[in-house]
């Protein structure tokens, strides 16, 4: 698994992970909402916009489940292409989520490109302070969940 993080204004967490599923499979484990319930963080909450959809343009809200404030960052698919999603989000965060599927012989290769700003400069001062890293591991821990939703759900799907 790759990672790289930068602290200064703009900042990139991406990580890498090989499930051994199709592209197909992986694809579906993060645009079905009930499949990216099963491994998102349990104290994030993504809540469509009106239907849900990974339809270029569709809306959702992800929501931080922290006592009393509860973050919301405001999201618009940006990208929709086959095997490709990009989230632009809006909020205390500004910026882009790229879930990309890499068909491989084993299987295919997840890439997660988490690229943002922190507008607020105390906000980003705490977040680079207390929650970088925290972000950058749990980033590489959803990769894992998800790589055991795709590899479980679809076990005639798996490439051996």
């Amino acid at each position: 698994m790759g990672q790289s993080t930068r602290r200064s204004k703009s900042q990139r967490i991406e990580n890498e992970i090989l499930i051994r599923a199709s592209a197909t499979a992986v694809e579906r484990c993060f645009s079905d909402l009930d499949l990216m319930h099963r491994w998102l963080n349990p104290a994030l909450r993504c809540e469509p916009v009106g239907p849900w959809s990974t339809n270029q343009g569709s809306r959702c809200r992800f929501i931080i489940q922290v006592p009393l404030i509860q973050p919301t960052l405001m999201s618009t698919v940006a990208l929709r292409e086959p095997g490709l999603i990009v989230w632009q989000f809006d909020g205390f965060f500004k910026g882009r989520d790229r879930w990309e599927c890499r068909p491989q012989n084993q299987g295919t290769l997840l890439i997660n490109r988490f690229e943002f700003v922190v507008p607020n400069p105390l906000v980003r001062a705490g977040f680079n302070w207390f929650a970088a890293d925290w972000t950058s591991q749990d980033m590489q821990a959803q990769l894992r969940r998800l790589k055991r939703v795709a590899e479980g759900l679809f076990p005639a799907d798996a490439v051996r």
